[in-house]
């Protein structure tokens, strides 16, 4: 039987057994696993038939000799698996693999520069104290420092208006109002004794809640965990608190790190609330653009910063991988995931990337690069190119592409010199293949404990189980594919201290949607083939709003840089923001 015919056939007997979704790791032994609960059964009861059913699955086929010269290693590899499942492994424990976005031939500067925040002068406190809702986190700063306002102060500010604009925007899972007051009078009195930790002393800010902090839920978005309390404070709450800042809220995250529904419905977005917020930080994007909190911590892994900082016109930084430490964080992927700012401005992003970024002795993927940052660094002397488009982006409307060209203009009249070049074809499909593996390992214990029932979205944990369908030698066939890709990409825009490329317009999903993403089917779509491969070579991003399309709802581009070259990303938009003033217009709703 032809090798096709055969894994049609056994997926249709699958389906139609109802078992494809309780099949075992490793070759997947589906047969063992009707009536078990997707437990593992004796190794004895393996037969070469199964055996050959297991490996349709993982497409391949063998001889009838070949199976049986199989069986005993395979048995005895069952037993192992079997075994394993006895061990307890903490969550926080990562495989010690850990992804790298340096290619060979790349060079990171390692030199440790003064960092150099734009000086602010002359900034008085406005008449009505609800103006500083929408101020940048320097400014605040500013005030509460030559104590024009206090940190009681700004933390009543931003509780209330989580009380009464969170309900709207449906982006609080817990408010933190006794820690904040808490840490709010602390920060004062630190100030009084002539203790100052920096520019984030006493500012308000808000966590996607996949971060745990002590004493409070971390609930992942998921009904099944709205209750859950981990007693373990995440490495970036610990080290914003350490710099003085104020945790004021939890903010909503799609269930499990995905979309933009949790279990207490969809996140909005300020600028129409009729649309969701896109992707699962979909809650510190909402409630940073609508002045609920100063600046917030979200994660990406697929987009989840960058698409809800467009949806919401926010300022949001996804940094290189191996940027902050995840420890103490939610995984959905331990060779993607990562950890950064949501803020109004891109000089606030290198403000809280500063506080958030380097090793600890817990995420062995963070690597020891001092955070550049210099607020009058000359980006004429930057090597900047941008993408030509090749043809239509789905999802992007005449008037954003007109935006986009607006921007290159503004640029070019800030004496920045821009190159065009072209991104050509890369397997970036087949180099993200298999990493759903990643996520399967984590949740193991969700699904084997069966808190998957209780989920908020009952198909979310498909996803969980499909992932341990994919063959070891796969997933390792497809981190090799992602490291040509990464080549390729260094070949063709190594050259760039910067880069700019049109931002992803993520569809309206429905409920149980991952959030983020593009309509799929069309030939080519340079958008998201570009967020694709940029995601996989785990390139620093960050997303900045540059006009409006429609009835009013924002647009983005977004800047890209070298590995560890976030100095240069958000120096060139620091010098665009100066010149223009789109990040500063808040959503009409809530100004």
């Amino acid at each position: 039987m032809a090798l096709a015919d055969s894994r049609r056939r056994f997926l249709a007997y699958c389906s139609s057994a109802g078992l494809a979704s309780t099949l075992l790791p490793g070759v997947l032994w589906e047969k063992l696993l009707a009536g078990t609960g997707g437990q593992a059964p004796a190794p004895e009861a393996l037969t070469p038939e199964m055996l050959a059913s297991a490996l349709a699955v993982a497409g391949l086929e063998y001889g009838e000799d070949e199976r049986r010269q199989m069986l005993r290693g395979v048995q005895g590899s069952l037993r192992r698996y079997v075994e394993r499942r006895d061990v307890a492994i903490d969550p926080d424990v990562a495989p010690p693999l850990h992804f790298s976005p340096l290619v060979p031939g790349m060079r990171v500067d390692r030199t440790s520069r003064p960092f150099r925040a734009s000086p602010v002068t002359d900034l008085a406190r406005p008449r009505r104290l609800d103006d500083l809702a929408f101020w940048p986190v320097l400014h605040l700063a500013h005030l509460v420092r030559t104590r024009q306002v206090t940190s009681v102060e700004l933390t009543e500010l931003f509780l209330a208006r989580l009380a009464a604009h969170g309900p709207a925007l449906n982006c609080v899972i817990t408010l933190t109002a006794d820690l904040a007051r808490a840490q709010a009078r602390q920060a004062d009195r630190e100030l009084a004794d002539g203790r100052d930790r920096g520019p984030l002393h006493g500012i308000p800010w808000g966590c996607k809640d996949i971060l745990a902090v002590p004493g409070y839920p971390t609930t992942w978005g998921s009904n099944a965990f709205r209750t859950r309390v981990i007693d373990t404070e995440a490495a970036v709450a610990a080290r914003l608190r350490e710099a003085g800042a104020v945790l004021v809220a939890k903010l909503s995250t799609g269930e499990m790190a995905s979309g933009e529904y949790w279990f207490g419905g969809r996140t909005n977005n300020p600028w129409d609330l009729s649309e969701g917020a896109s992707g699962s930080s979909c809650g510190p994007a909402a409630a940073t653009a609508a002045g609920l909190v100063a600046f917030s911590i979200g994660t990406d892994t697929g987009g989840s910063i960058l698409f809800p900082a467009t949806r919401c016109g926010a300022t949001g930084l996804r940094p290189t991988f191996g940027r902050v430490s995840r420890f103490g964080c939610m995984s959905l992927q331990w060779s993607r995931d990562r950890i950064g700012p949501i803020c109004r401005t891109a000089e606030d992003c290198a403000l809280v990337f500063r506080a958030i970024a380097g090793p600890d002795d817990r995420d062995g993927s963070v690597q020891d690069v001092p955070v550049h940052w210099d607020a009058s660094m000359d980006v004429r002397t930057l090597s900047v190119g941008y993408l030509e488009p090749t043809g239509a982006d789905e999802g992007r409307t005449a008037e954003w592409t007109a935006n986009d060209h607006a921007t290159l203009d503004r640029l070019r009249a800030l004496g920045v010199r821009l190159e065009p070049f072209v991104l050509p074809p890369m397997r970036s499909a087949l180099a993200g293949a298999g990493v759903g593996a990643e996520a399967s390992a984590y949740f193991e214990d969700v699904l084997q404990s069966g808190a998957d029932r209780d989920f908020t979205n009952p198909t979310r944990a498909n996803g969980f189980r499909q992932g341990r369908l994919v063959p070891a030698v796969e997933y390792l066939q497809a981190q090799r594919i992602r490291a040509m890709v990464m080549r390729q990409h260094f070949a063709t825009v190594g050259r760039f201290d910067v880069y700019l490329a049109p931002s992803n317009n993520p569809p309206l999903n429905p409920p149980g949607g991952s959030g983020g993403g593009v309509v799929p089917d069309s030939p080519r779509n340079l958008t998201r083939d570009h967020h694709d491969v940029s995601n996989l070579c785990g390139l620093p991003a960050l997303s900045v709003p540059n006009g409006v399309y429609g009835p009013g709802r924002p647009t983005s581009l977004t800047f890209h840089g070298r590995p560890f070259g976030e100095a240069a990303v958000i120096a060139l938009a620091h010098a665009w923001q100066r010149a223009t003033d789109w990040h500063l217009r808040p959503p009409p709703p809530f100004a």
